[in-house]
């Protein structure tokens, strides 16, 4: 046995490593948006009717919905590499089978780590009725859902408890659903309960209201953040034949928004999923951070996805932007650094944190302390794998100041930047700066553009991608005309 303080040998997983070259300039379509896909995967599961869901994401998030879903009884057929589903309602089967969650113990749901898989089932199950016990990873059992069991417990006719300390999964439900019509829930740690509470209430009512004249009403207390996944919702809702209306006038002074949503359930369509904005925000950084030019394509400014406001960001960073039918192309200019609330498009932070490496002066970014609680923090974590490139960062309670690199070339021109030195690790920088991604999929893709312009520049765990876009790296390539280094599993 060896003694304690002997020597450990340390592993780095598998890694990629972004090569520099000159301004990019290409076209490029994302594939599906996840928060779309996820969200009609909802409604059109729970529908009287079948549904055709076109342009969907295939991914770890998605599959993992989809999984889930079909486990208590939804039939979903997939075709054209995932890009299509076809989905038979539970409304459609369950009349010929027991219903779902019936039996005496619970049905065991895993979920990953993916959150709006975990809240927007949570919420529908528990306002369906049935037995269910949904858990995943350890990150996720270290994410809170406490706001959205508290906003159930006081209408569900049965019981649903958070397992983990501080309100995280896993979740027990033991429900025969819902029996009230008011709800409150709180907004300032994620938008998604919310929308999962909005999408749970066609399914409630369906279940035990004959009076579909009836509205059940979600209150937010206090602050809402991401207000455009909201709307988001609403819309796909609607496709669904859900009748919703969301409310901001004449409120109760401890409420920012009402949510109506009427008692007629979901009925089956055929809906088209845009491509998603949250990827767009890297191929439009690619742009800023190298001077070129790249469109994207499926994506206009009035789309769904509120994440296209990224492109006004960088429009205030000194990027032109320009507006097709269906198409938005941004070229980059000399970068300036901006302070700016993020509130509305946190999902994009990380990118726009690595734009700022790149501009003169810093840039602030306020409003997310909620990002904390994602796959990651993304703000200490992000911080961390900053500083290691060199950047100065301040971290502060609702974001954080990225200020420049200090290094040869960084003037906010689009010139190449030195190896910069990580004094946090020495021992990593023999091979170059290595960059940790915490198995967030957001990490790994905008971690991944610093290499656009810093040599050297190695993503650790790049095939966390999964979770939301598989073919990022592979897309990547395919736009700046250059291979990635691929480099193995190696021992320190």
């Amino acid at each position: 046995m060896p003694e304690s303080n002997s020597n450990v040998t340390r592993c780095l997983p598998a890694s990629v490593e972004v090569i520099p070259g000159g301004p990019v300039t290409g076209t490029i379509c994302p594939p599906g948006s996840k928060s779309l896909t996820n969200r009609a995967l909802i409604c059109a599961a729970f529908a009287q009717g079948q549904s055709v869901l076109r342009g969907a994401l295939r991914s770890e998030d998605t599959e993992v919905m989809i999984d889930a879903l079909a486990s208590i009884g939804v039939g979903i057929e997939v075709s054209d590499g995932g890009r299509t589903l076809i989905v038979d309602g539970l409304r459609t089967v369950a009349g010929s089978q027991e219903p779902v969650g019936a039996g005496s113990e619970l049905q065991d749901l895993y979920i990953a780590n993916s959150g709006t898989t975990v809240r927007f089932l949570v919420a529908a199950l528990s306002a369906l009725g049935g037995q269910f016990r949904l858990h995943g990873v350890d990150r996720m059992h270290a994410r809170p859902i406490g706001d959205l069991i508290a906003a159930i417990k006081p209408v569900i006719d049965g019981s649903i408890e958070a397992l983990s300390p501080n309100g995280c999964p896993p979740v027990d439900i033991r429900s025969r659903g819902w029996h009230g019509s008011d709800i409150e829930v709180g907004g300032a740690v994620s938008s998604q309960y919310l929308s999962g509470l909005m999408m749970a209430a066609p399914i409630a009512s369906s279940q035990t209201a004959s009076d579909v004249t009836e509205v059940t009403r979600v209150s937010v207390i206090g602050e809402l953040v991401s207000r455009p996944y909201v709307d988001m919702t609403a819309e796909v809702m609607r496709a669904f034949a859900a009748d919703v209306c969301l409310l901001e006038e004449d409120l109760e002074e401890d409420r920012s928004l009402v949510v109506a949503v009427g008692r007629a359930g979901y009925r089956g369509t055929t809906y088209e999923i845009e491509p998603d904005a949250s990827a767009a925000s890297y191929f439009w950084a690619t742009a800023a951070i190298t001077g070129g030019c790249v469109t994207v394509e499926g994506l206009s400014r009035d789309a769904m996805q509120g994440d296209v406001g990224f492109c006004h960001v960088l429009e205030e960073m000194g990027c032109e932007v320009h507006d097709g039918e269906r198409s938005i192309s941004v070229m980059g200019g000399q970068l300036r650094g901006v302070d700016v609330d993020m509130n509305h498009i946190s999902d994009t932070v990380q990118t726009l944190a690595v734009v700022a490496l790149f501009a003169q002066g810093p840039t602030r970014v306020r409003g997310v302390a909620h990002n904390r609680f994602k796959e990651t923090d993304r703000i200490g974590d992000l911080a961390r794998e900053l500083r290691k490139l060199g950047a100065t960062i301040d971290e502060h309670e609702d974001g954080l100041t990225i200020h420049p690199i200090k290094a040869a070339g960084i003037d906010g021109s689009q010139g190449s930047v030195d190896r910069p030195q990580n004094a946090e690790d020495p021992a990593l920088t023999q091979s170059g700066v290595v960059l940790e991604t915490y198995h967030d999929h957001r990490m790994a893709m905008s971690l991944s553009l610093a290499g656009l312009r810093i040599p050297g520049v190695r993503i650790l765990d790049p095939a966390c991608t999964g979770k939301t876009y598989p073919e990022f790296f592979a897309d990547l390539e395919k736009l700046t005309g250059r291979a990635h280094r691929w480099i193995p599993a190696e021992r320190l």
